[in-house]
């Protein structure tokens, strides 16, 4: 069953809901469709987050945590003009995952994130959809961007590495003595200096 939190009230909230939704940009690669998240969206989110596919990411978390990180992420973009998307396959509209541009309480600077539903992964997915949310964010003038990732999460550092991102040394070291101690920062370089 459902929790009545992650359910639409009808009516004039959800028209309200679909106006602000209506102001997230969408963006579109040759398979894959950027949207604003939804409450409809949870199922696919506490997919990963829930399980241990988010043991990179400080989960598993409880059905009611995912939700408040699912809330967070959306409110970015009313916040901070930043946030995440849903991803999904243009042909089927299926939820692969999610990747956007974020700050959490811990970041230093801008991180573009990902995370896809097991069934997704190892079939290029995360790196296009990567792609055009990097894209998104350079032509909003972010002044950097990087991907925190958890060492050991090594289909997130491949992701990270196809996108042309490096670990920056200097940037980990800023997190010495701190809870992220040992997060691995890839920076993203702006297209214009890129190799």
């Amino acid at each position: 069953m459902t929790a009545l939190h992650e359910v639409v009230i009808p009516g004039a909230p959800a028209a309200l809901a679909q106006r602000l939704s209506a102001l997230v940009p969408s963006l579109e690669t040759p398979r894959t469709r950027l949207r604003a998240l939804r409450l409809s969206d949870m199922g696919a989110w506490a997919e990963i987050l829930c399980t241990d596919r988010s043991r990179w990411m400080d989960g598993p978390m409880s059905r009611d945590d995912a939700f408040v990180e699912l809330a967070a992420s959306a409110g970015g973009w009313l916040l901070r003009g930043i946030g995440f998307w849903a991803v999904e396959a243009r042909d089927s509209g299926e939820v692969l995952g999610f990747a956007g541009v974020n700050m959490e309480p811990s970041d230093r600077e801008p991180e573009l994130g990902y995370f896809f539903r097991e069934a997704a992964e190892g079939r290029g997915y995360a790196t296009e959809a990567c792609q055009a949310a990097r894209g998104w964010a350079w032509a909003q003038g972010l002044p950097s961007l990087v991907s925190y990732i958890d060492p050991e999460n090594l289909r997130s550092v491949a992701v990270a590495e196809r996108l042309g991102a490096r670990r920056d040394a200097e940037a980990e070291a800023a997190y010495a003595g701190t809870p992220d101690e040992g997060v691995a920062v890839y920076r993203h370089s702006r297209p214009e200096i890129a190799a």
